[in-house]
């Protein structure tokens, strides 16, 4: 099991499955570093033949929580615009890789957190007292327009009210009938169960099958995404 670091992400070889650790050893806070990190692991699973499958995994207590609050409380409004585009094209690219994701979540998934979640094909939390959701009316922000394609996509409708407009924050095991979550293990074992159904994604599934699947069922919401996304970038105010 071949282990790699570059700053807050660590990743993993485990066979035909990469492991990919987050731990800033904070909040798991999606930082310009954070996710270019992120997006160079994604590039080196891609690149592999041998790598079949991909887990995020978060740190103890913390999945994440969100963007990074020294630029999104700070006065640099471009900073602000790029950080929310940077991090909707990572949950866009997590939701159209041609490789199936599966998250790890070891705690906190609120904000940014919770819509990485949302970008991954299946998602492990541990049994514990964790908050998971999107809080942005609560905290006097309005969610990006991509981040609110992808709820609407992936959330229960019965839910939507709740975990949208009234910023409602549930327990992981709470989670699992809203749609952030779609199994809970005893807390501890999200990453051993995250790696299994991973090693079973990838041992199963025609890899050009499924992308070509994906890009089938997903792909107008991709598309939206990718236009909402470079709407905010060029349209010089903050989404949120």
């Amino acid at each position: 099991m071949a282990m790699e670091r570059s700053g807050a992400v660590t990743t993993e070889r485990r066979d035909a499955v990469l492991i990919v650790h987050l731990d800033d050893g904070k909040a798991n806070a999606l930082s310009f570093d954070m996710i270019a990190a992120i997006n160079a692991a994604l590039d080196d699973a891609e690149a592999d033949d041998e790598i079949r499958a991909i887990v995020l995994h978060g740190r103890p207590g913390k999945f994440s929580a969100g963007f990074d609050l020294g630029v999104m409380l700070g006065d640099d409004m471009t900073a602000i615009i790029d950080l929310v585009a940077d991090g909707g094209a990572l949950v866009h690219r997590l939701y159209g890789s041609p490789l199936p994701v599966v998250a790890a979540s070891t705690g906190h998934a609120l904000a940014a957190g919770a819509l990485l979640l949302l970008g991954c094909d299946v998602r492990v939390a541990g049994d514990i007292e964790a908050k998971v959701g999107l809080n942005e009316v609560a905290i006097k922000m309005v969610l990006p327009d991509w981040a609110l394609t992808i709820a609407i996509d992936r959330l229960s409708k019965r839910h939507l009210q709740r975990a949208l407009a009234n910023a409602r924050l549930t327990t992981p095991r709470d989670a699992v009938d809203v749609g952030f979550v779609d199994e809970v293990v005893p807390e501890g074992d999200e990453l051993d169960r995250a790696a299994a159904v991973a090693a079973e994604l990838a041992a199963t599934l025609d890899p050009s099958a499924y992308a070509r699947t994906v890009r089938a069922i997903r792909g107008s919401v991709l598309d939206l995404m990718a236009e909402q996304i470079a709407n905010d970038r060029s349209a010089g105010v903050s989404p949120l």
